[in-house]
């Protein structure tokens, strides 16, 4: 273990370049980390059933998914952090009186809360360029746990929610949308699920990001890497700043940290 280091990714802007591709330079730098014997993981916003593909690519079966709430460790689960039930009935009430559409996601798929295509939805849900978009189902969060939901509303417009919803956080991943989790959770606490349970030492952690939800994974890990597109509030908590992700960002802020040559 003294040599052995682990190392958290970020999916979107950090392994993934801005179409959505892993860079060549990407893959071959984690399969020289997993040479030198070092863990490999994943920190996303994203949901288990939205980066399945990217996963197998890279062989990496430990991950934080859902900022946090939903934590995977070499195929596992070993921890879960479900959405408070009774508000998140009272925060459906809210945005439906507001006209905010919802789409309510658990560990296997997501559903949305209003039937027709709308422009808020597909609009943000598109960038991901994920396979699947959310089909209606305005009651699929009455009997499943929920670990994220993805409200829809224009920039600003959440800050009555934040107000009212105290058991929730709110953080914008796209002009139209606003991720909602429990309050209190982030990729730094599912990161500490697994840390703790291999044993890595704060020396011995490593992790890249560009955006707003990955500030407190950049606060926390010892060794943080903002990638050179990262948003100012990431770039000014990381420990490091590397180059953008399609100018072989991720094999720069390796060989910055030393875990490459």
């Amino acid at each position: 273990m003294s040599d052995q280091s682990i190392i958290f990714f970020d999916i979107d802007g950090t392994l993934l370049d801005f179409n959505k591709q892993i860079p060549a330079s990407t893959k071959q730098a984690i399969a020289d980390l997993r040479a030198r014997g070092h863990e490999v993981a994943i920190a996303t916003g994203r949901a288990p059933f939205m980066f399945e593909k990217i996963r197998k690519e890279l062989d990496i079966d430990t991950y934080v998914s859902y900022n946090g709430q939903y934590v995977v460790l070499r195929g596992e689960v070993i921890y879960r952090n479900p959405l408070n039930a009774d508000a998140l009935v009272a925060l459906t009430e809210t945005a439906i009186q507001n006209d905010n559409p919802i789409v309510y996601m658990d560990a296997e798929d997501m559903r949305a809360n209003v039937p027709e295509e709308h422009e808020y939805i597909t609009t943000s849900i598109s960038t991901l360029q994920v396979d699947k978009f959310p089909t209606y189902d305005p009651a699929y969060y009455q009997q499943r746990e929920m670990y994220q939901c993805l409200l829809f509303c224009l920039e600003g417009a959440e800050q009555q929610y934040e107000a009212s919803f105290k058991d929730f956080d709110f953080i914008r991943w796209h002009p139209m949308s606003v991720d909602v989790l429990p309050a209190g959770g982030s990729k730094a606490h599912g990161i500490a699920k697994i840390t703790e349970k291999l044993g890595f030492p704060a020396e011995r952690q490593y992790a890249f990001g560009d955006g707003l939800n990955d500030v407190e994974m950049l606060k926390q890990i010892h060794h943080s890497v903002a990638m050179g597109n990262a948003e100012p509030e990431a770039k000014a908590v990381a420990r490091y700043v590397t180059k953008p992700v399609d100018e072989d960002g991720i094999v720069h802020g390796l060989r910055m940290v030393g875990l490459l040559d």
